[in-house]
């Protein structure tokens, strides 16, 4: 059996440490917020290369306030792209702001930056990128453009923790950075969690206050904020997984460059890693015209696999008030209809990876 994703092997490996960490917490009575959240956000920060980074309670929150933190407000418009997860959108949603869709690029499946500038008006407050699967956005053109209409350039780094473009890490290249510390996620909780990282001091003081009920000083409210700090126990324990973040990025690289060394004959699209870039593999994303086959194929071998994701954000009933319709997106919709998830996680074995390669090696040679 080859798992999707292996928590526990991973757990296995840093027991000792986590344990170390939590007790700490559990010692300190320091549950929320606190020197072990501020701790980790002064590392995060570093290892991201950005001045400031603020803890809060999911990643959703962090792109949430990273927008509030820009300005965006009700009757503003924001551009993403349809092939994300909803949180995107619906954080664009919860300040009020009015989603704007523009399609991804064929190759890479981040933003098209070619496609930004018709859909930018006179309402439109910010742009937000996704790195998509920890593969960086064409951020140098992004960025041109923005910079050329006075718009803010807010990073979905959700999935891209480590990820760099052209010698920078992602979070550090735009305004402000989002990030996700679901469980996971390269960098994962044991829990919910999520971090903005900005080198804007204006914008960190207020993602601080609006995650903690608008206060910089208890019970004096300057700002209408919101209950999104981060535990302590989570910081704690996101402290120790930082200190192996590196080692499992390049156990992913290696293990993509192995699944491209064993795919490169079969019919299947693999993942491009964009030039000047590095791909951190948060998910390892095939295309196929035959995707359930496919899938099935797997299963019938006990290879756990993922889609992400099956309907693009346009396409979703919740959003169906938006003006889109299906054929707008053709890109999107197509890797939507076409893209699965092979198992990728850095305590994978070579046993694993070469298991799931010959179970795909023998449906192509079916398929073709």
């Amino acid at each position: 059996m080859v798992p999707f994703l292996d928590l526990k092997a991973q757990y296995r490996v840093i027991a000792d440490e986590i344990r170390q960490a939590v007790d700490r917490v559990l010692e300190s009575g320091r549950f929320t917020l606190g020197p072990e959240v501020e701790a980790f956000e002064q590392e995060f920060a570093a290892y991201c290369g950005t001045k400031h980074a603020v803890g809060v309670n999911s990643g959703t929150s962090a792109l949430h306030l990273a927008l509030l933190a820009a300005g965006v407000a009700p009757g503003h418009e924001v551009i993403t792209v349809p092939m994300t997860f909803v949180a995107t959108v619906a954080a664009i949603g919860y300040a009020g702001a009015i989603p704007v869709f523009v399609d991804v690029d064929p190759q890479f499946y981040t933003m098209d930056p070619e496609k930004i500038e018709s859909a930018i008006t006179e309402r439109t407050k910010a742009i937000v990128p996704v790195h998509l699967y920890g593969q960086p956005a064409e951020m140098d053109r992004i960025i041109e453009i923005a910079a050329k209409h006075k718009i803010a350039v807010i990073e979905d780094a959700a999935q891209a923790h480590g990820a760099e473009y052209r010698g920078k890490r992602v979070g550090a290249l735009g305004e402000l950075g989002a990030f996700s510390f679901y469980p996971g996620k390269n960098l994962g909780a044991y829990g919910e969690g999520g971090m903005v990282v900005t080198n804007d001091d204006k914008h960190a003081r207020t993602v601080r206050m609006l995650r903690d009920w608008g206060t910089e000083t208890k019970y004096y409210h300057e700002l209408k904020g919101f209950n999104y700090r981060m535990d302590a126990i989570q910081g704690a324990i996101l402290r120790v997984k930082l200190r192996h973040l590196e080692d499992w990025i390049r156990s992913r690289r290696i293990l993509a460059v192995r699944y491209e060394e064993r795919l490169a004959a079969t019919s299947l699209v693999l993942p491009a890693a964009m030039p000047d870039a590095r791909h951190v593999y948060h998910l390892y994303a095939v295309r196929s015209h035959h995707r359930e086959s496919l899938q099935t194929a797997l299963a019938e071998n006990n290879i756990y696999t993922g889609l992400h994701y099956p309907v693009p954000v346009h396409l979703q009933k919740a959003w169906s008030e938006l003006p889109y319709k299906k054929g707008d997106f053709p890109v999107s919709e197509r890797i939507a209809n076409e893209e699965i998830s092979l198992p990728m996680f850095p305590e994978m074995s070579q046993e694993q990876l070469e298991d799931v390669c010959d179970a795909l090696c023998v449906w192509a040679s079916g398929e073709e």
